[in-house]
């Protein structure tokens, strides 16, 4: 019941677009003692003065909504924006007021730090300006209408006033595609799987090239090697790259939506760095699924990943390549997951690395983790 007031307090300052700065509380203060001497003195001098003192206050404040009024604002960002990734963009404000200008605006992002702070010192009457700006999204998902502010103490600083601006579109933002603590080493796990099970599955000569890492000692070339001083593998031409295939169920409880959130981020990173090297990554949910590059590119499975929820209650499904290098995400226990067909699978769980505190250590098969 205490929590009321409070609610209700919260609701009533929400609604004012302005705030006392502390010149202004020392004028308001000295505005109060000269108003009090005056009545208690009857001094016309000082009826005077506390006049000039109300009319500048006023003042101040219109000159402020003036400022604020009448300006628009646009984003031109890249196509592709990720998490927790600082990246310029471009910010493009116009006062559409004919003759009157704005000044000393700060443009901000009204909830969280998506924006870095912009100062336009003055925005002339119908002028366009436009400006470099350091933006970064927190969080994955859409970010929508009026999301940033504009704020002004112009023209005496008694008042710092406050006006959110509306964003003319929506902007997608993906997962991170970030290394987060262990993600490295599950991504040299996976590789080690699948560049194992796809060097040399062919018997035709295709080319030399350098060595690579976890490739096998036994494709080195040693002539070529010692006539270029590096390490040097024969590469042997195949029918088709093996496939990573990737099932991230959905089937999270509320009690897990931070890992469900940090799996996301997982799924992400692997099928990002997989695919950019050229893989066959085969990324698939209870409700979705893509094969790269056969269906669609890494962006459709980031597209997927920006906006989805957990669907709780829907069973696992069963993969559709045997032969697959196979990696599960999953908060289900590994019966259901086995049953379903999984059996060769990395199942990687909540209480596995690399969401656990646990050493990052894989065994051999079969690879049920957590």
């Amino acid at each position: 019941m205490q929590a009321q007031p409070k609610n209700l307090w919260s609701r009533i300052t929400s609604a004012f677009r302005h705030k006392v700065t502390y010149a202004g509380a020392a004028f308001t203060l000295a505005m109060l003692l000269v108003g009090a001497a005056a009545v208690l003195s009857a001094n016309n001098l000082l009826f005077l003065i506390l006049a000039a003192m109300v009319a500048t206050l006023l003042v101040s404040g219109l000159v402020s909504r003036l400022s604020l009024a009448g300006l628009e604002l646009d984003f031109f960002l890249p196509e592709h924006v990720t998490a927790r990734r600082s990246f310029g963009g471009r910010v493009r404000v116009r006062n559409t007021k004919a003759l009157l200008p704005s000044f000393s605006m700060h443009l901000s992002g009204a909830t969280g730090s998506v924006l870095s702070t912009v100062y336009f010192p003055v925005i002339p009457g119908h002028a366009v300006f436009d400006e470099t700006v350091e933006v970064c999204f927190a969080r994955r998902g859409i970010y929508r209408e009026s999301g940033f502010q504009f704020s002004t103490a112009f023209p005496f600083g008694f008042l710092e006033r406050h006006a959110e601006v509306t964003l003319r579109r929506d902007v997608l933002v993906y997962p991170s595609i970030e290394p987060q603590p262990g993600f490295d080493d599950l991504l040299a796990t996976v590789r080690g799987d699948f560049d194992s099970q796809v060097r040399g599955r062919g018997s035709d000569f295709y080319r030399i090239r350098p060595y690579e890492s976890f490739e096998s000692a036994r494709h080195v070339d040693w002539k070529a090697t010692a006539h270029t001083g590096a390490l040097q593998v024969r590469e042997f031409a195949r029918e088709q790259d093996r496939l990573l295939e990737i099932f991230f169920d959905l089937n999270v409880p509320h009690a897990r939506l931070a890992w469900f959130e940090q799996a996301i981020d997982a799924c992400a990173f692997l099928v990002w760095n997989i695919a950019s090297r050229g893989g066959r990554v085969l990324f698939r949910t209870q409700e979705f699924e893509v094969s790269i590059p056969e269906m669609g590119d890494v962006y459709s499975v980031l597209k997927y990943l920006a906006t989805v929820t957990p669907a709780l209650g829907r069973p696992p499904i069963a993969p559709l390549d045997d032969e697959s290098c196979q990696v599960v995400l999953s908060a289900t226990p590994t019966e259901p997951l086995v049953e379903a067909g999984w059996l060769q699978a990395r199942i990687l769980g909540p209480d596995a690395p690399p969401f656990s505190d646990a050493p990052l250590t894989f065994p051999s098969m079969p690879r049920v983790l957590g």
